[in-house]
């Protein structure tokens, strides 16, 4: 009888966690651009919402390379390529509300970058080394 109990109470608490575990996923939408030093100034009309982010920066010329949307779970990362072959990981470290925190990884130049934003918000992250004037970078926006 009370091995019974408890396993009601454990199948329980199992149904009830469920649902935690379904909102602990936030959809996330993942860019990686391309910026460039050299070239007339310009900004590929997909990235008009980030124009404010990306004029203080160094880079004239600006073009998306690729986009993913993600649903992150606390803990699991996953992985864009970029071009080159190299993978970013981004993992959800976090999540209170409108808040999260973000990971992002680059195991090619062993780095980590742990960013918090609210819903609105969103990351510009560089994640490659300059070559030939240019470089890499991701952004990452929690509930497109």
């Amino acid at each position: 009888m009370i091995r019974r109990s408890i396993a009601a109470l454990l199948a329980a608490a199992a149904l009830a966690a469920i649902p935690a575990f379904a909102e602990a996923q936030v959809p996330v939408r993942v860019r990686v651009i391309k910026g460039s030093r050299q070239g007339p100034p310009s900004v590929d009309k997909r990235l008009d919402d980030l124009k404010r982010q990306l004029s203080p920066l160094a880079y004239v010329k600006w073009e998306q390379v690729d986009e993913k949307k993600l649903d992150l779970a606390q803990g699991q990362p996953q992985f864009v390529s970029l071009p080159g072959g190299d993978d970013v990981g981004v993992t959800l470290q976090e999540s209170r509300g409108d808040k999260v925190t973000i990971e992002v990884a680059l195991a090619a130049r062993n780095t980590q970058s742990r960013l918090t934003i609210e819903k609105g918000q969103r990351i510009v992250h560089q994640v490659s080394a300059e070559k030939g004037g240019s470089a890499f970078f991701i952004t990452v926006l929690a509930w497109p």
